[in-house]
């Protein structure tokens, strides 16, 4: 499992590892049943403090998106396609919040906005279908 952590964003360790987990799981990229990295190798990985993951484990567990099997570890947990939209469409909407919020304060305007996100998203998808 690939995360990046930014140490200088400003946006707390634990809030960056529950969205990019949100990402991967929603995704598909861990699927159903996954056993997902104990946390002490992730915060060893990482170079964070284990209640760091522990917290983020912790949020995923809550919104449903990772199970706890008692002495065995934490799995992606089972998604219903409609819970699985839902969820998937409020994580993007609060990325897109994000950067509204950020084009708002750098005074950027609505067209390079659109040529931004356009440029970005033809550049990542033509990477995908390789």
């Amino acid at each position: 499992m690939i995360l990046d952590v930014d140490f200088h964003s400003g946006v707390p360790i634990y809030r960056q590892i529950v969205r990019q987990v949100q990402r991967l799981i929603l995704s598909g990229i861990l699927g159903e049943g996954h056993q997902m990295e104990s946390v002490r190798d992730l915060s060893g990985r990482l170079k964070v403090n284990p209640m760091t993951i522990s917290k983020a484990y912790s949020i995923l567990e809550s919104e449903g998106l990772l199970q706890r099997r008692r002495g065995i570890g934490l799995f992606v947990a089972p998604l219903a396609e409609s819970r699985k939209a839902s969820q998937s469409k409020a994580l993007f909407d609060a990325l897109l919040s994000d950067v509204a919020a950020a084009a708002v304060q750098m005074d950027v305007d609505l067209p390079q906005i659109i040529s931004g996100l356009t440029e970005h998203y033809q550049k990542i998808h033509s990477q995908k279908e390789k």
